[in-house]
C-alpha cells in the first residue's frame, strides 16, 4: 500500500528545510538564512510509531508572481499540496503573523485536507506565542523548534492520527508496475495488453503524469496494470510538473507486486535507466526487464544475446529479473508479458519448507567453506523462511559480522538453483545465536 504523503509548505525563510532535516535525522535539505534556498522538492521515507510515510519539503511561497522562478517554485509547492494526505503550514512563532502566511491560509484552506499549524523557532516553549496565528482560522499552531528538536513528537502525534485509513489492494489481483524513463513505449505497452486504447499516446515525453490503475484478466488471473509518468533526470526536467511524477512513480512501485523496467532498445540503457531500475530494486519488487521497441533494431541471431549480455553486465543488482525483448507497437511477443508477470509473482511469493532449505544449507557448507577472520570462522547453524514479497531468509550464526557479501552471494545462487525464485529478489536476515 501506498504510503501517506506529508507536505511541507509555507513562506521564505520559517525553516521548513531545518524541520525536514530534524524529523529525516540527516542532512539533506540545504539549511541557509537565506530566503528561497530550497528550489526543488525534496522527499524522504521516515516513520513514527510503526507508520512509515513520505515527508516532502518545498520551496518558500512568495507573493511575487512575475518572477520565473517564484512561479516555479510555487508550482512545485502546488503540487506536493495536491498530492499530500497531510500538510504542515509552518509560521515563524517568532516573527509572528506575516501578510503572506495569510495568503498562504487563503490557497490551503481550499485543499480540504488535514493541515496542522506549526509555529516554528520557538526557542523556549511560550503558549502566548500561539494567539498571534488565531487569525488564520487553524486554530492554535502546535509550538516547535526543529533547531533544538522541541515538541516535535507532539506534532508527529497528531500527523499520524490525521493519515487516512489505507484501503486493502484485491488480494486476488497481481498489481503490475509500469516504470521508465519518458518516452519508452510504456503507455503503448499498456494499450497493447490491454488491446485497446485506454491510456493516450504520443511522442513526447511526460504525456502521462498520474499513476493510472486499470484492471484487466488474463488466462483466468487478475491484474491491475499501473502506469507511471516517465521519471527523468532532474538536470533535464523543465515542468515543475514533472518533478512529482517520480514520487508517484515510487508509490505506484510500493503498490505492486512485479515491476516492469521498460527499456528503449533504440537508446539502450541510458544512466537513468539503472536508476530507475533501482527503484524497482531497492523497493524489494519482483522485476521483468522489458526491452521495447525491438522491431526497430537491426538484428542477428546474436542480437538478443548482445543485449541480454550488456543487460546483465550494467543491471547487475538485477541479475534476477528476466528479459523480455517485445514491440508494443507491432505487438510482437506482446503475449509474452503476462504469462511472464504470473511465472514471476508465483516466484515471489513462494515458500521453501524449513526441512529442505536446511538441507541445502548443509549440502552447501559442506561445498563451500564459510569464511573467517582473524582466526574466527563463520558458522551457520539454521535456516528459515520467515516471509514472502520479498523471499526473506533468516539465518542463525555465531557472528553476523563473519557473513561476507561473498558468502550471502553463494547462499543465493545456490538457494536459486535449487527452488527458482526467477524474477524475485532474496532477502537475508542474519542473527546471532549461540549453538546449544
Amino acid at each position: 500500500m501506498p504510503k501517506p504523503i506529508v507536505a511541507i509548505v509555507g513562506r521564505p525563510n520559517v525553516g521548513k528545510s531545518t524541520l525536514f532535516n530534524r524529523i529525516i535525522g540527516e542532512r539533506i535539505a540545504i539549511v541557509e538564512d537565506v530566503p528561497g534556498i530550497t528550489r526543488d522538492r525534496l522527499y524522504r521515507e521516515t516513520e513514527w510509531m510503526d507508520k512509515p510515510f513520505l515527508l516532502v519539503d518545498t520551496g518558500g511561497i512568495t507573493s511575487n508572481k512575475n518572477d520565473p522562478f517564484n512561479v516555479k517554485v510555487y508550482n512545485q509547492a502546488q503540487l506536493a499540496i495536491e498530492e499530500a494526505d497531510v500538510i504542515w503550514f509552518v509560521v515563524d512563532a517568532r516573527e509572528g503573523l506575516h501578510p503572506l502566511d495569510q495568503e498562504i491560509a487563503d490557497i490551503l484552506r481550499k485543499t480540504q485536507k488535514p493541515l496542522i499549524l506549526v509555529g516554528n523557532k520557538v526557542d523556549t516553549y511560550n503558549p502566548a506565542l500561539a494567539s498571534d496565528f488565531y487569525p488564520l482560522g487553524f486554530g492554535p499552531p502546535i509550538l516547535v523548534s526543529a533547531e533544538h528538536a522541541l515538541n516535535l513528537g507532539d506534532l508527529l502525534d497528531q500527523t499520524v492520527a490525521e493519515f487516512p485509513v489505507q484501503q486493502q489492494e484485491a488480494e486476488d489481483a497481481i498489481g503490475v508496475a509500469l516504470i521508465g524513463r519518458p518516452n519508452t513505449g510504456k503507455s503503448s505497452l499498456l494499450n497493447a495488453l490491454l488491446g485497446e486504447e485506454r491510456v493516450i499516446v504520443s511522442p513526447l515525453p511526460g504525456t502521462t503524469r498520474d499513476a493510472i490503475d486499470t484492471p484487466v484478466q488474463y488466462g483466468g488471473t487478475n491484474y491491475i496494470l499501473v502506469d507511471t509518468a516517465g521519471i527523468r533526470r532532474k538536470a533535464r526536467v523543465e515542468e515543475a510538473v514533472e518533478y512529482y511524477s517520480v514520487l508517484r512513480a515510487i508509490r505506484a512501485v510500493e503498490r505492486a507486486d512485479v515491476a516492469l523496467v521498460v527499456l528503449d532498445a533504440t537508446d539502450f540503457l541510458a544512466e537513468q535507466d539503472k536508476k530507475v531500475a533501482g527503484i524497482a530494486h531497492e523497493a524489494g519488487k519482483a522485476v521483468i526487464i522489458v526491452v521495447n521497441k525491438w522491431d526497430l533494431v537491426e538484428k542477428d541471431d546474436r542480437t538478443a544475446k548482445a543485449f541480454t549480455e550488456k543487460i546483465r553486465a550494467e543491471l547487475s543488482f538485477l541479475e534476477y529479473a528476466p528479459v523480455l525483448f517485445i514491440s508494443a507497437k507491432t505487438g510482437q511477443r506482446v503475449n509474452k508479458v503476462l504469462p511472464e508477470v504470473f511465472k514471476v509473482a508465483n516466484e515471489f511469493t513462494k515458500r521453501v519448507p524449513t526441512r529442505a532449505l536446511n538441507a541445502l544449507l548443509r549440502e552447501a557448507l559442506l561445498r563451500h567453506q564459510p569464511p573467517s577472520h582473524k582466526g574466527k570462522q563463520l558458522k551457520v547453524y539454521y535456516a528459515t523462511q520467515v516471509k514472502v514479497k520479498p523471499p526473506t531468509i533468516q539465518l542463525w550464526v555465531n557472528d553476523p559480522a563473519l557473513m561476507h557479501f561473498s558468502f550471502r552471494r553463494f547462499l543465493e545462487n545456490q538457494i536459486r538453483a535449487n527452488f527458482g525464485f526467477t524474477g524475485s529478489p532474496i532477502h537475508f536476515l542474519v542473527r546471532s545465536r549461540t549453538k546449544e
